[in-house]
């Protein structure tokens, strides 16, 4: 996976468009570029299992677990295994135009996290190769959109009107969330998902503590799941506004820990929507055990997005870490503005 990752264009200009911008943005051009060159290459058999219509059905079944490799329930697109290498230099350039640096890098550590699990337990469905691409509708169209997915890694990305609307859901795991042993002990992918948090947890005073940790015990996974669409999930923790100063600059950092997986200008586009929607409703919310190696649960939750995030699985060493968007996933919004408009037209 290091070799690969150092052929790859790691990270192009211009990036995601927040669904609160509507200026053009050059990162649909270079998706939709980036597919087009993909999709040029691949056979007929191999397109016929790639591109879906964008109002399908498929576009929002979308899962983080290792799913069959064949009958109901099966993941739909085209595996990177099944491709050629030529095919597959140009699906991971299509990826790196949704992510940023850091997220492109993360990507291929959680895809290469799947080698050292197949070493720890020798089960056939642990293959780095086993990640799908799909496409949704025409690239360069109107309205299309792309997936990348495989086990403990699901990036979904839509495209309206020349813009990039929406980039979630957006899941990034790792297994083990600490690699123990072997020649890659010691690295941890999603270390900044759990260390942000707990120095930001730790940092709190009794009162303040009173309210972020609503209980002792970790909830055993994130709660969303892998819904199609969610909503707020309660109320419980700690606002932003009930934050000392510097303990509010930790609550930002880890926003963007995981807004900017995806590229610069539309991470910041994001963030401004959030500031817009009220940041000082943004409220932090811990379950479990703030020390370290002790399973642990938390949640930051804003008036339209939620970060949730669970370490609990296998002693505490299993992470499983996903942005929402209560209006925007797979840009539903401005999807059904975009439909409704084009319906007028006709």
């Amino acid at each position: 996976m290091k070799r690969i990752s150092r052929l790859l264009p790691l990270a192009v200009c211009a990036a995601l468009l927040s669904p609160a911008v509507v200026r053009a943005h050059e990162s649909a051009v270079e998706m939709a570029e980036a597919a087009k060159v993909w999709l040029a290459s691949l056979t007929d058999e191999q397109k016929a299992q790639a591109v879906y219509e964008m109002k399908d059905a498929e576009r929002e079944n979308w899962h983080f677990v290792p799913r069959p490799f064949e009958g109901e329930g099966m993941r739909k697109g085209i595996t990177i295994k099944d491709m050629r290498p030529d095919q597959r230099h140009l699906a991971y350039a299509l990826l790196s135009t949704g992510l940023s640096h850091r997220g492109f890098t993360t990507a291929l550590e959680i895809m290469s996290l799947e080698q050292v699990l197949w070493e720890m337990e020798n089960r056939p469905h642990r293959d780095t190769q086993m990640y799908y691409v799909t496409i949704f509708g025409e690239p360069g169209a109107k309205a299309w959109g792309w997936r990348f997915e495989g086990h403990h890694l699901a990036m979904n990305f839509t495209v309206v009107d020349g813009k990039v609307v929406s980039g979630t859901p957006s899941f990034f795991a790792s297994n083990p969330g600490e690699v123990r042993q072997g020649p890659r002990a010691g690295l941890r992918v999603l270390a900044g998902e759990e260390d942000v948090a707990r120095t930001l947890v730790q940092s709190l005073d009794e009162a303040q503590k009173g309210k972020a940790v609503v209980a002792t015990e970790a909830i055993d996974d994130i709660l969303t799941a892998a819904e199609k669409t969610v909503g707020p999930l309660g109320g419980e923790g700690i606002a932003f506004a009930d934050l000392k100063p510097e303990q509010q600059k930790k609550l930002r950092e880890l926003m963007e820990v995981y807004i900017r997986r995806i590229k610069p200008d539309v991470a910041n586009d994001e963030l401004a929507a959030i500031e817009k929607a009220g940041v000082d409703k943004v409220v932090f919310a811990w379950f479990g055990s703030i020390e370290k190696g002790q399973p642990h649960y938390y949640r930051v939750q804003g008036p339209t997005f939620l970060l949730e995030y669970a370490n609990t699985q296998n002693g505490a060493n299993h992470v499983h870490a996903v942005w929402r968007d209560f209006n925007g996933d797979f840009g539903r919004d401005l999807l059904r503005e975009h439909y409704q408009a084009h319906h007028r037209a006709e």
